[in-house]
Protein backbone atom coordinates (compact mmCIF):
# COMPACT_ATOMS: atom_id res chain seq x y z
CA UNK A 1 0.00 0.00 0.00
CA UNK A 2 1.59 3.32 -1.22
CA UNK A 3 3.14 5.37 2.08
CA UNK A 4 1.88 8.77 0.70
CA UNK A 5 -2.01 7.53 0.35
CA UNK A 6 -2.18 6.57 3.62
CA UNK A 7 -0.77 9.14 5.69
CA UNK A 8 -3.10 11.64 3.47
CA UNK A 9 -6.01 9.23 4.89
CA UNK A 10 -4.39 10.04 8.50
CA UNK A 11 -5.00 6.52 9.37
CA UNK A 12 -2.06 3.67 9.78
CA UNK A 13 -1.67 1.54 6.69
CA UNK A 14 -3.76 -1.16 8.42
CA UNK A 15 -6.04 0.81 10.20
CA UNK A 16 -9.32 0.02 9.26
CA UNK A 17 -8.52 -3.84 9.55
CA UNK A 18 -7.13 -3.17 12.98
CA UNK A 19 -10.85 -0.89 14.14
CA UNK A 20 -12.67 -3.63 12.83
CA UNK A 21 -11.13 -6.48 14.65
CA UNK A 22 -11.69 -4.08 17.53
CA UNK A 23 -14.85 -3.78 16.83
CA UNK A 24 -15.69 -7.18 16.39
CA UNK A 25 -14.25 -7.92 19.95
CA UNK A 26 -16.18 -4.97 21.77
CA UNK A 27 -19.42 -6.21 20.42
CA UNK A 28 -19.10 -9.26 21.07
CA UNK A 29 -18.66 -8.50 25.11
CA UNK A 30 -20.97 -5.51 24.62
CA UNK A 31 -23.63 -8.82 24.37
CA UNK A 32 -22.16 -10.74 27.15
CA UNK A 33 -23.37 -7.51 28.90
CA UNK A 34 -26.92 -7.50 27.40
CA UNK A 35 -27.24 -11.27 28.78
CA UNK A 36 -26.36 -9.43 32.15
CA UNK A 37 -28.69 -7.08 32.18
CA UNK A 38 -31.72 -9.58 30.86
CA UNK A 39 -30.63 -12.02 33.69
CA UNK A 40 -30.67 -9.23 36.07
CA UNK A 41 -34.45 -7.93 35.15
CA UNK A 42 -36.69 -8.13 37.60
CA UNK A 43 -33.65 -8.27 40.30
CA UNK A 44 -31.97 -4.84 39.94
CA UNK A 45 -33.81 -1.77 38.80
CA UNK A 46 -32.64 -0.21 35.07
CA UNK A 47 -31.29 2.79 37.30
CA UNK A 48 -29.20 0.93 39.49
CA UNK A 49 -27.85 -1.49 36.68
CA UNK A 50 -26.67 1.70 35.22
CA UNK A 51 -25.29 2.74 37.88
CA UNK A 52 -23.45 -0.20 38.95
CA UNK A 53 -21.86 -0.67 35.45
CA UNK A 54 -20.45 2.71 35.39
CA UNK A 55 -18.87 2.22 39.55
CA UNK A 56 -17.49 -1.16 39.16
CA UNK A 57 -16.38 -0.13 35.54
CA UNK A 58 -14.45 2.60 37.49
CA UNK A 59 -13.09 0.32 39.84
CA UNK A 60 -11.75 -1.62 37.52
CA UNK A 61 -9.74 1.12 35.71
CA UNK A 62 -8.01 2.49 38.85
CA UNK A 63 -5.07 -0.39 39.19
CA UNK A 64 -4.75 0.22 35.58
CA UNK A 65 -4.62 3.35 35.78
CA UNK A 66 -2.47 3.81 38.88
CA UNK A 67 -0.04 1.25 36.63
CA UNK A 68 -0.15 3.97 33.78
CA UNK A 69 0.99 6.47 36.03
CA UNK A 70 -1.72 7.60 38.20
CA UNK A 71 -2.79 11.20 37.94
CA UNK A 72 -0.53 12.44 35.12
CA UNK A 73 -2.35 10.12 32.91
CA UNK A 74 -5.75 12.15 33.24
CA UNK A 75 -4.72 15.90 32.50
CA UNK A 76 -6.67 16.86 29.32
CA UNK A 77 -7.91 19.47 27.49
CA UNK A 78 -11.06 18.15 26.48
CA UNK A 79 -12.75 17.67 30.02
CA UNK A 80 -15.83 19.66 28.58
CA UNK A 81 -16.48 16.92 25.75
CA UNK A 82 -15.76 14.02 28.14
CA UNK A 83 -19.06 15.42 30.37
CA UNK A 84 -21.08 16.20 27.70
CA UNK A 85 -20.25 12.24 26.33
CA UNK A 86 -20.83 10.93 29.84
CA UNK A 87 -24.03 13.22 29.98
CA UNK A 88 -25.52 11.89 26.64
CA UNK A 89 -23.90 8.33 26.92
CA UNK A 90 -25.63 7.78 30.37
CA UNK A 91 -29.20 8.50 28.91
CA UNK A 92 -28.54 6.67 26.10
CA UNK A 93 -27.43 3.83 28.40
CA UNK A 94 -30.35 3.74 30.12
CA UNK A 95 -32.60 3.65 26.85
CA UNK A 96 -30.75 0.69 25.83
CA UNK A 97 -30.50 -0.95 29.24
CA UNK A 98 -34.64 -0.96 29.40
CA UNK A 99 -34.45 -2.32 25.93
CA UNK A 100 -32.08 -5.05 26.95
CA UNK A 101 -34.10 -6.52 29.91
CA UNK A 102 -37.55 -6.39 27.89
CA UNK A 103 -36.60 -7.74 24.82
CA UNK A 104 -35.45 -10.49 22.79
CA UNK A 105 -31.78 -10.62 22.82
CA UNK A 106 -31.16 -10.42 19.11
CA UNK A 107 -33.76 -7.75 18.78
CA UNK A 108 -32.61 -5.31 21.61
CA UNK A 109 -29.10 -5.77 19.61
CA UNK A 110 -31.42 -4.83 16.28
CA UNK A 111 -32.28 -1.80 17.91
CA UNK A 112 -29.22 -1.04 19.03
CA UNK A 113 -27.36 -1.38 15.77
CA UNK A 114 -29.72 0.93 14.18
CA UNK A 115 -26.92 3.57 16.04
CA UNK A 116 -24.56 3.58 12.80
CA UNK A 117 -26.79 4.87 10.37
CA UNK A 118 -26.53 8.02 12.73
CA UNK A 119 -23.01 7.76 13.11
CA UNK A 120 -21.94 9.19 9.89
CA UNK A 121 -24.13 11.69 9.44
CA UNK A 122 -23.26 13.23 12.73
CA UNK A 123 -19.43 12.63 11.62
CA UNK A 124 -19.92 14.32 8.48
CA UNK A 125 -21.16 17.24 9.88
CA UNK A 126 -19.04 17.86 13.35
CA UNK A 127 -15.86 15.92 12.21
CA UNK A 128 -16.23 17.10 8.26
CA UNK A 129 -15.68 13.21 7.42
CA UNK A 130 -16.06 12.33 3.58
CA UNK A 131 -19.25 9.92 2.85
CA UNK A 132 -17.78 7.85 0.16
CA UNK A 133 -20.56 5.67 -1.99
CA UNK A 134 -19.25 2.31 -0.47
CA UNK A 135 -20.13 3.72 2.92
CA UNK A 136 -23.35 4.98 1.79
CA UNK A 137 -23.76 1.63 0.26
CA UNK A 138 -22.74 -0.26 3.22
CA UNK A 139 -24.97 1.61 5.75
CA UNK A 140 -28.34 1.33 3.64
CA UNK A 141 -27.06 -2.74 2.52
CA UNK A 142 -26.98 -2.87 6.44
CA UNK A 143 -30.26 -1.29 6.83
CA UNK A 144 -31.88 -4.09 4.37
CA UNK A 145 -30.07 -6.72 6.54
CA UNK A 146 -31.40 -5.71 9.75
CA UNK A 147 -35.32 -5.48 8.50
CA UNK A 148 -34.93 -8.56 7.32
CA UNK A 149 -33.64 -10.33 10.94
CA UNK A 150 -35.88 -7.89 12.82
CA UNK A 151 -39.29 -8.56 10.26
CA UNK A 152 -41.54 -5.87 11.61
CA UNK A 153 -44.39 -7.48 9.50
CA UNK A 154 -44.14 -10.64 11.43
CA UNK A 155 -45.74 -9.14 14.68
CA UNK A 156 -47.30 -5.67 14.95
CA UNK A 157 -46.64 -5.72 19.14
CA UNK A 158 -43.26 -5.37 18.31
CA UNK A 159 -43.36 -1.49 18.31
CA UNK A 160 -43.82 -1.36 21.76
CA UNK A 161 -42.64 1.11 24.48
CA UNK A 162 -39.15 -0.41 24.95
CA UNK A 163 -38.65 -0.73 20.84
CA UNK A 164 -39.31 3.31 21.15
CA UNK A 165 -37.43 3.76 24.05
CA UNK A 166 -34.07 1.77 23.01
CA UNK A 167 -34.05 3.81 19.42
CA UNK A 168 -33.58 6.56 21.54
CA UNK A 169 -31.20 5.32 22.36
CA UNK A 170 -29.62 4.20 19.61
CA UNK A 171 -30.00 8.06 18.24
CA UNK A 172 -27.59 9.36 21.65
CA UNK A 173 -25.59 6.72 20.98
CA UNK A 174 -24.49 7.98 17.42
CA UNK A 175 -23.57 11.14 18.93
CA UNK A 176 -21.56 9.36 21.94
CA UNK A 177 -19.75 6.90 19.02
CA UNK A 178 -18.88 10.66 17.32
CA UNK A 179 -17.47 11.96 20.17
CA UNK A 180 -14.84 9.32 21.08
CA UNK A 181 -13.45 10.35 17.52
CA UNK A 182 -13.44 13.33 18.06
CA UNK A 183 -11.42 13.26 21.46
CA UNK A 184 -9.05 10.49 20.26
CA UNK A 185 -8.49 12.78 16.78
CA UNK A 186 -6.96 14.95 19.98
CA UNK A 187 -4.67 12.35 21.47
CA UNK A 188 -7.19 11.68 24.19
CA UNK A 189 -5.78 8.41 24.83
CA UNK A 190 -8.29 5.24 25.11
CA UNK A 191 -7.72 4.93 29.07
CA UNK A 192 -8.34 8.63 29.68
CA UNK A 193 -11.69 8.55 27.64
CA UNK A 194 -12.96 5.39 29.09
CA UNK A 195 -11.76 6.51 32.57
CA UNK A 196 -13.62 9.99 32.33
CA UNK A 197 -16.52 8.19 30.90
CA UNK A 198 -17.00 5.62 34.30
CA UNK A 199 -15.68 8.67 36.46
CA UNK A 200 -18.85 11.40 35.02
CA UNK A 201 -21.43 8.56 34.39
CA UNK A 202 -21.10 7.19 38.04
CA UNK A 203 -21.30 10.62 39.55
CA UNK A 204 -24.83 11.54 36.73
CA UNK A 205 -26.32 7.91 37.73
CA UNK A 206 -26.29 7.80 41.24
CA UNK A 207 -29.30 10.09 41.49
CA UNK A 208 -31.82 7.81 39.74
CA UNK A 209 -30.36 4.56 41.31
CA UNK A 210 -31.20 5.59 44.75
CA UNK A 211 -34.83 7.12 43.61
CA UNK A 212 -35.23 3.52 42.12
CA UNK A 213 -33.53 1.67 44.42
CA UNK A 214 -34.01 -2.41 44.93
CA UNK A 215 -32.55 -4.32 47.47
CA UNK A 216 -29.81 -6.80 45.67
CA UNK A 217 -28.34 -10.02 47.70
CA UNK A 218 -24.49 -10.97 47.65
CA UNK A 219 -25.29 -12.34 43.85
CA UNK A 220 -26.80 -10.06 42.49
CA UNK A 221 -23.93 -8.11 43.26
CA UNK A 222 -21.69 -10.43 41.03
CA UNK A 223 -23.60 -10.41 38.13
CA UNK A 224 -23.02 -6.34 38.08
CA UNK A 225 -19.89 -6.59 38.67
CA UNK A 226 -19.44 -8.72 36.17
CA UNK A 227 -21.92 -6.62 34.12
CA UNK A 228 -18.85 -3.79 34.92
CA UNK A 229 -15.72 -5.92 33.57
CA UNK A 230 -17.67 -6.90 30.32
CA UNK A 231 -19.05 -3.37 29.89
CA UNK A 232 -15.47 -1.85 30.52
CA UNK A 233 -13.92 -3.94 28.45
CA UNK A 234 -16.20 -3.72 25.23
CA UNK A 235 -15.79 0.63 25.53
CA UNK A 236 -11.83 0.26 26.01
CA UNK A 237 -12.21 -1.62 22.63
CA UNK A 238 -14.59 0.43 21.08
CA UNK A 239 -12.58 3.84 22.13
CA UNK A 240 -9.46 2.14 20.59
CA UNK A 241 -10.86 1.44 17.44
CA UNK A 242 -11.90 4.36 16.39
CA UNK A 243 -8.38 5.66 17.04
CA UNK A 244 -7.79 3.54 14.05
CA UNK A 245 -10.19 4.69 10.94
CA UNK A 246 -13.33 7.19 10.50
CA UNK A 247 -16.49 6.54 12.39
CA UNK A 248 -18.39 6.83 9.13
CA UNK A 249 -16.27 3.56 7.74
CA UNK A 250 -16.51 1.71 10.98
CA UNK A 251 -19.85 1.86 11.76
CA UNK A 252 -20.77 -1.30 9.19
CA UNK A 253 -19.16 -4.00 11.29
CA UNK A 254 -20.92 -3.06 14.07
CA UNK A 255 -23.62 -4.78 13.14
CA UNK A 256 -21.55 -8.27 13.85
CA UNK A 257 -23.68 -7.87 17.22
CA UNK A 258 -26.45 -8.93 15.70
CA UNK A 259 -25.08 -12.02 14.77
CA UNK A 260 -23.54 -12.91 18.44
CA UNK A 261 -27.36 -11.72 19.92
CA UNK A 262 -28.60 -14.20 18.13
CA UNK A 263 -26.28 -17.06 18.06
CA UNK A 264 -26.27 -16.64 22.24
CA UNK A 265 -29.92 -15.56 22.29
CA UNK A 266 -30.80 -19.23 20.52
CA UNK A 267 -27.98 -20.86 23.12
CA UNK A 268 -28.67 -19.56 26.70
CA UNK A 269 -32.70 -18.82 25.56
CA UNK A 270 -33.68 -21.02 22.71
CA UNK A 271 -34.62 -17.92 20.56
CA UNK A 272 -35.43 -19.68 17.65
CA UNK A 273 -33.47 -18.20 14.50
CA UNK A 274 -36.30 -17.79 11.21
CA UNK A 275 -34.54 -18.29 7.36
CA UNK A 276 -35.39 -14.68 7.01
CA UNK A 277 -32.98 -14.10 9.97
CA UNK A 278 -30.20 -16.42 8.57
CA UNK A 279 -30.38 -14.06 5.45
CA UNK A 280 -30.70 -10.94 7.09
CA UNK A 281 -27.76 -11.68 9.25
CA UNK A 282 -26.08 -12.70 5.39
CA UNK A 283 -26.81 -9.33 4.26
CA UNK A 284 -25.34 -7.57 7.51
CA UNK A 285 -22.01 -9.61 7.40
CA UNK A 286 -22.15 -8.59 3.70
CA UNK A 287 -22.24 -4.61 4.08
CA UNK A 288 -19.62 -5.07 6.46
CA UNK A 289 -16.96 -6.58 4.00
CA UNK A 290 -18.43 -3.66 1.35
CA UNK A 291 -16.74 -1.26 3.54
CA UNK A 292 -13.51 -3.09 3.65
CA UNK A 293 -13.13 -3.32 -0.07
CA UNK A 294 -14.37 0.31 -0.50
CA UNK A 295 -11.10 1.30 1.58
CA UNK A 296 -8.97 -1.19 -0.20
CA UNK A 297 -10.00 0.37 -3.89
CA UNK A 298 -9.21 4.16 -2.96
CA UNK A 299 -5.91 2.92 -1.64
Amino acid sequence: MNVSIVARAGIPASGLARGAVLILASEFFLVCSGMVIKHLHGVASTEQTVFFRNLFGLVLLLPWLWHRGGVQVLKTTCLHLHFMRALTGVIAMSCLYYAWARLPLAEAALLKQTMPFFVPIVAFFWMKERLSWHTVAAIALGFVGVMLVLNPMQEASVFNLAVLVGLAGAVLGGGTKVSIRRMRSSEEPALRVVFYFALFASVLSVIPAVLYWQPLDAVAYGWLMLLGAFATLAQLLLTAAYGYAPAGQLGAFTYASVVFAALLGWWWWNESLSGLALLGMSVIIAAGMLVMWGQRSRA
